[in-house]
């Protein structure tokens, strides 16, 4: 039998290569090779299961870069490089289904709130950081945007910004940061 896991990775592949219109029991088991029983086993349905994969989104895609990037050091500078290499080099990254949660947010209340929910978490923790760098108050609320803003737009172009392309745009931004304070 699938873990709960398995099938919400699994959604999350079907959502990225079909859009959510394709999130549906019957493509979900024949993605697995597994029979409806294993699927209510985990969810009891699919309103269910729509919750936790947005739930598992969420994690993967935005609390485990977040948490790698604080595990790289106390510099902020250095967390910041890491989080772009965690986002651009990880191998689970799929770009397309960050597009296609975008385009689920469109259609669906449930998932544009997450949306709106993990796009604020991203642009707050790049916030945060860009004042431990010592970026003013007033310039950290456009660079937090203005990070982010860099990354959905390189994946929404056709076609995509490439990860080398990104790391060189990232570093041309990040030259604007003041030096990082130091503690005394």
């Amino acid at each position: 039998m699938a873990s709960k896991r398995d099938w919400l990775e699994a959604g999350l592949e079907v959502l990225s290569e079909e859009g959510a219109p394709a999130l549906t029991i019957e493509r979900l088991c024949a993605h697995l090779n597994l029979t409806k029983g294993s699927f209510y086993h985990h969810f009891g349905g699919m309103a269910r299961y729509k919750s936790d994969l947005l739930e598992h989104f969420e994690s993967e895609h935005t609390g485990r870069y977040i948490d790698g990037a604080e595990s790289a050091g106390d510099s902020a500078q250095a967390k910041l490089y890491h989080l772009l290499n965690l986002v651009l080099d990880d191998k689970d990254t799929d770009h397309d289904l960050e597009i296609a949660v975008r385009a689920w947010a469109l259609q669906d209340a449930e998932a544009r709130a997450l949306q709106r929910r993990v796009d604020q978490l991203r642009v707050d923790y790049l916030r945060s950081l860009w004042r431990e760098l010592g970026g003013s108050e007033d310039d950290a609320g456009p660079m937090g945007r203005l990070l982010y803003l860099v990354l959905v737009g390189a994946q929404q172009v056709v076609p995509p910004v490439s990860a080398g392309e990104l790391k060189e745009i990232y570093a041309l931004a990040l030259r604007l940061a003041p030096q990082e304070r130091r503690s005394e």
